[in-house]
């Protein structure tokens, strides 16, 4: 069992999931990693600032499946190229298509994953200029060639097109995190500042990121407590303090907000060394069919 599984400390997410596929077969998957990190510092006061978001949340699709509140991993409702919607609607966002921490939330609050309401609430205040009229969805990929050659840049051209001068980028599982940190850095290098949200420390900071807000809460909920409106927008009101105030890359603050008093839910998530040999197998063939679903054209 690892350190963080009986005190108070940060999931281990990197190796967590390296034991855990590696016991379902696969080969260790290596995350990126940079020693040096872009760092645009935000070129007007927030006041009169426009923000955007991203997020690797998918749209809601009806005939793929299970997408609700506890769904199990539906691989078929992932998407493949980052798309775009207006910020003036209601967006219909699941994320059942990634590795989210199902034993501890069940993702029946939007407000959790996809902050907008509380974005157009500090806008509604003065605290941003504007929200941008769009906002973006960046596809979870473990090829992080596909995601720094063809999704973040993709990302940086919508975002620049908008006239944003900051992004907030909100992140879900492991994986998420990488690609959004990907992003975040490509934002950063085209001038526009960024924060990221989320709950993988470990993930972010080995990347290498200018600004992370880290909530240490289970993975899905990096905008604050599902049904808790005070706290979805102190967290996002930490991450605009974060936006203009980070003196530095590598700026990570952490949300005082605590998930619940006792630590024991951070052991369950990934925990190899918790599963039979027979669940590990069952879990291996299910994670190949998953993937065959996940897979751009199947039927």
């Amino acid at each position: 069992m690892d350190a963080a599984a009986g005190r108070d400390e940060p999931i281990p997410y990197m190796a967590r999931t390296r034991a855990y596929y590696g016991a379902l077969g696969y080969p260790p998957y290596r995350w990126a990693r940079f020693d040096d990190v872009p760092f645009a510092r935000l070129g007007k006061p927030l006041a009169g600032a426009c923000v955007a978001l991203v997020t690797t949340a998918a749209p809601y699709q009806p005939d793929k499946g299970d997408q609700g509140p506890g769904a199990p991993y539906n691989g078929a409702a992932k998407f493949f190229a980052v798309y775009s919607a207006p910020t003036d609607g209601s967006p219909d966002l699941r994320i059942a298509h990634i590795a989210y921490d199902r034993d501890h939330t069940r993702t029946d609050d939007l407000g959790t994953y996809f902050p907008l309401e509380a974005l157009r609430a500090a806008a509604g205040a003065g605290r941003i200029g504007r929200v941008a009229p769009r906002f973006h969805g960046l596809p979870t990929n473990r090829s992080q060639r596909v995601t720094s050659e063809v999704d973040a840049p993709e990302i940086v051209a919508r975002i620049r097109a908008d006239g944003a001068e900051a992004a907030i980028l909100v992140a879900n599982c492991p994986v998420c995190h990488q690609s959004l940190a990907l992003a975040a850095r490509a934002l950063e290098a085209a001038g526009v500042a960024t924060v990221l949200m989320g709950c993988a420390k470990d993930v972010v900071e080995h990347c290498g990121v200018p600004r992370f807000l880290f909530s240490d809460f289970p993975l899905g909920n990096a905008a604050g407590r599902p049904h808790d409106r005070a706290s979805q927008e102190a967290t996002l009101h930490l991450a605009l303090d974060l936006l203009q105030a980070a003196p530095a890359p590598r700026t990570t603050v952490q949300s005082s907000q605590r998930w619940r008093p006792d630590p024991s839910w951070k052991a369950d998530y990934a925990s190899i060394d918790r599963l039979s040999a027979e669940e590990i197998a069952r879990r291996r063939e299910g994670f190949e069919a998953e993937k065959r679903k996940a897979r751009p054209g199947h039927l």
